[in-house]
């Protein structure tokens, strides 16, 4: 029977429970703060990403993998008998992450058969359409279904956040559009949401409530039609009690990931969002 797997990167913010349950590979971007570089996921983990920037006065930054990172990946897919790969990769918009993906893709081409697939999101908006493929891989659908079904649900994604801060933006020169929310007042809230492959401003709000009050208010608007949700947080202690208020207005299991050091280097701390897929 064909076997289809699927590769991704360390943006995607998917547990690892869910990572290794429905064998899905991650490439990882590297993490700086200052001169000391580490592999996301292997030498530094989430939770220790947090304990760093609470200590560090410097922002970190990010650099995409290179794409030897991807080449091992994808030999190691066609070495466990996969028939093909569909490789599907946090916005083209946000990072050069998926050039590496397309120059390993050429590279192997003689070896296995791998479809690099821009997701137009990140985090937990790319993890939800990366366990879409994977699903559909491991009930043994093909290389054409499975980028099919990726393509379908880029398309029925959406990733709205509330920022605790809008410093890491500013300074990581990630901001763009989004700089006409640089409230005066510092108890503003921004809210941003990903379009197009690019985060986007979608409004303010004066408290951290009100915020988490507008993102329940998107995710009841579109309740009936939400077929997936994930809940992403950057080590908030209020996660719970915002959890609470979405499950009490969607009809299906709400999935919580935490905000990973690649989407975290530029949210901040305090970050919290919704990523989910509609029906249509």
């Amino acid at each position: 029977m064909a076997s289809v797997h699927i590769v991704t990167d360390s943006s995607c913010d998917l547990p690892d429970n869910l990572i290794t349950e429905m064998n899905i590979k991650i490439v990882p971007l590297k993490i700086r703060f200052g001169d000391t570089e580490f592999v996301d996921r292997v030498e530094l983990t989430t939770d220790q990403f947090w304990e760093k920037c609470q200590i560090s006065d410097e922002l970190p930054s990010t650099a995409a993998p290179s794409p030897g990172a991807f080449v091992e990946e994808f030999q190691n897919a066609a070495s466990e008998g996969a028939t093909g790969i569909v490789a599907i990769i946090l916005s083209g918009e946000l990072s050069a992450t998926i050039d590496a993906a397309q120059q390993a893709a050429q590279l192997v081409k003689d070896e296995i058969e791998v479809r690099v697939i821009d997701s137009r999101t990140v985090t937990l908006g790319l993890g939800s359409v990366v366990v879409r493929a994977a699903t559909a891989a491991n009930s043994g659908a093909t290389i054409e279904e499975v980028s099919a079904i990726a393509t379908d649900s880029i398309n029925r994604t959406q990733v709205h956040a509330a920022l605790d801060t809008l410093e890491n933006l500013r300074k990581g020169g990630r901001i763009g559009a989004a700089g006409s929310l640089l409230g005066s007042m510092l108890s503003i809230k921004p809210i941003i949401e990903v379009r197009n492959g690019v985060v986007e401003p979608a409004g303010k709000q004066r408290t951290r409530g009100k915020a988490l009050s507008y993102l329940v208010g998107v995710v009841e608007q579109n309740a009936d039609q939400i077929e997936q949700i994930f809940v992403t947080h950057a080590a908030c202690d209020d996660v719970d009690s915002f959890l609470e208020q979405v499950r009490s207005v969607v009809n299906v299991e709400v999935l919580v990931g935490q905000v990973g050091p690649v989407v975290g280097a530029h949210a901040g701390i305090g970050t919290i969002g919704v990523a989910f897929q509609t029906a249509n």
